[in-house]
């Protein structure tokens, strides 16, 4: 019994002998490539499709919602404020010590491969920009860095510096 398909290109029905299937072959009309599907069995073997039942796609749709209202829920957390916004004013003022501490803080964090704290110690350094430009500045001027810092290969240093320094400006 031949193998009855349609060309996807010119739509002319097409009747390939059962060895044809599987394979690929020349539709006769148009010439375009068409793939012959294997041959198919007894009728018998055919599945019959199942009747939908109701109450299973209702709660198959409640449970959808209740993923997506779960879902949004907890993406409303994560994007609210963990502190009250800053008011615009001037940030309160620091130590020249203490924003050292943190820069360097920083750079071991990064070095250190640990960035979310890194991350956090940085939001601690970029509302005192100007001071910590002039540190930093003094960092990648010196010969001898920060006891803390002098096991770091000095271009590494000088590149989480700069990377500071763009960050924060």
């Amino acid at each position: 019994m031949p193998i009855k398909l349609h060309c996807d290109h010119c739509g002319k029905e097409i009747k390939a002998p059962d060895e044809a299937g599987g394979k690929w072959g020349k539709c006769p009309a148009c010439h375009n490539k068409v793939y012959v599907p294997l041959p198919t069995t007894n009728d018998d073997d055919a599945l019959t499709v199942a009747p939908l039942d109701e109450s299973e796609l209702q709660k198959q749709r409640q449970l959808m919602a209740e993923t997506f209202q779960l879902t949004r829920d907890i993406l409303k957390e994560q994007n609210a404020p963990e502190a009250p916004a800053a008011t615009g004013g001037p940030a309160a003022d620091i130590s020249e010590q203490q924003l050292t501490e943190y820069i360097v803080r920083y750079l071991r964090q990064m070095v250190d491969g640990r960035l979310d704290e890194a991350q956090r110690t940085a939001e601690r350094i970029v509302p005192h920009r100007r001071k910590a430009v002039v540190i930093l500045d003094h960092f990648a001027k010196s010969d001898t860095p920060d006891p803390e810092l002098e096991d770091i290969p000095k271009q590494v240093l000088s590149g989480f510096i700069r990377n500071l320094r763009t960050r924060i400006s």
